[in-house]
């Protein structure tokens, strides 16, 4: 226990290390009292320039993924028993995280006068959940180039991290995981609270933007036809070329068991009649199809809005770019309203097989109109991303965002 305390207070004294004061005074600058007055990389690349940005962000960031991602092996060398003396899973982590975020928000080195703990924070959520983690990233580069607010690209990275973590977290209040969950969501707080002011002039449309150039206009137009680019083939191929052939495919498969598809196995039942392959077959392409629908749909749905934010950050200004956001927005309210339906259609398609006969039947009755909608659903969101990407050849010659 002393041993798992010694390292959390030395996680804290770690995480107080002000680089962007260090970088500034080695630059005779003191951003305490420069720019917006704040020691963390933005300010930094503001005061100094972006090479010093990038640095600061970069000594933020590995002091918080360090110490996270080394306190296992390091604790338990030490003393086997520590890491459990915590409590529940990952507490001890958790700890260490939460010591190195709060020295870098309140260092004692410099009077608790701290960064606002967006890079190490990120650092810290690097070690603990990478695939939420990464999403993060993807929300603030989108949301940085979209709208050249750096305060609300840190802010959409902080909410995108707790909303990743209880989408892609099994049971995310549960005994193994309500650790982590509750240091994000607590964690993303502490950053909206320490960016009050940025959300001031974002309301006052005061806030400072980061300056336009060619690489940035370059990336932003890149990242949309990628993204609409991946929606786009995705939903076609999964749509119109896979799914189609691969419930053909297992009528064909039960129709002809046994044979080399079924490993010469019979699955059939003798004396089981056509209605009875028919549904053995359809259950079998569901069991194949099913578990690509919630990637399907996250594909979706991170495509959408990477298109649509990126969409708006080009601006609306001309009628061919006021029919992008349209169009964009419009499939992507068709994702949000499929993914319900389409949880309907695998609830109906198991309720077809209920032993009670009413539920039953009703399920089969209800079971191919919902489907229907749910095709007609994907059709459509195709279609409208497609349209999209056709509009991806006029993009505007300069994507400085305008309102609308």
């Amino acid at each position: 226990m002393a041993v798992g305390l010694a390292v959390v207070v030395g996680a804290y004294l770690l995480g107080g290390i002000p680089f962007g004061y260090l970088v500034g005074r080695l630059r005779g600058v003191n951003l305490l009292e420069a720019g917006s007055r704040n020691i963390g990389a933005t300010n930094a690349g503001r005061v100094l320039g972006r090479p010093f940005a990038v640095i600061v962000f970069l000594c933020d960031f590995a002091k918080g993924a360090v110490p996270t991602a080394l306190t296992l092996p390091v604790v338990s060398a030490l003393d086997p028993g520590a890491v459990d003396a915590f409590g529940p899973p990952d507490a001890l982590r958790v700890a260490v995280a939460a010591a190195t975020f709060l020295g870098h928000l309140y260092p004692a080195f410099l009077g608790f006068r701290g960064g606002k703990g967006v890079a190490t924070g990120a650092g810290v959520a690097a070690a603990l959940a990478p695939l939420p983690f990464a999403l993060a990233a993807v929300a603030w580069v989108v949301t940085a180039l979209a709208s050249r607010y750096v305060s609300l690209a840190s802010l959409a990275a902080a909410v995108t991290l707790v909303a990743a973590r209880l989408a892609l977290t099994p049971k995310p209040f549960g005994h193994d995981n309500f650790v982590v969950t509750g240091f994000f969501a607590v964690g993303a707080l502490a950053v909206v609270v320490k960016h009050r002011a940025n959300v001031r002039r974002l309301v006052a449309g005061t806030e400072n933007r980061i300056g336009a150039s060619t690489p940035q206009e370059s990336a932003l137009r890149s990242l949309h036809l990628l993204a609409v680019g991946l929606w786009f083939g995705g939903s076609l191929f999964f749509t119109f070329v896979a799914a189609p052939p691969i419930f053909a495919s297992f009528k064909a498969v039960v129709a002809e068991s046994p044979s080399d598809r079924t490993a010469l196995l019979d699955i059939v039942p003798p004396g089981t009649p056509p209605a009875g392959r028919d549904a053995l077959a359809s259950a079998l392409a569901g069991a194949a199809v099913g578990p690509v629908f919630p990637r399907y749909f996250a594909m979706q749905l991170i495509c959408g809005v990477v298109t649509l934010v990126t969409a708006l950050g080009m601006g609306r200004a001309g009628r061919l770019d006021r029919l992008r956001v349209n169009l964009a927005a419009a499939a992507l309210a068709l994702v949000v309203v499929s993914i319900p339906v389409s949880l309907e259609v695998s609830h109906l398609r198991l309720e077809r097989y209920a032993t009670d006969a009413d539920l039953a039947a009703e399920a089969k009755k209800l079971f191919g109109p919902v489907h229907l909608v749910s095709l007609v659903l994907s059709g459509v969101t195709t279609l409208l991303a497609g349209g999209v990407l056709a509009l991806g050849a006029r993009l505007p010659a300069s994507t400085s965002p305008t309102r609308p």
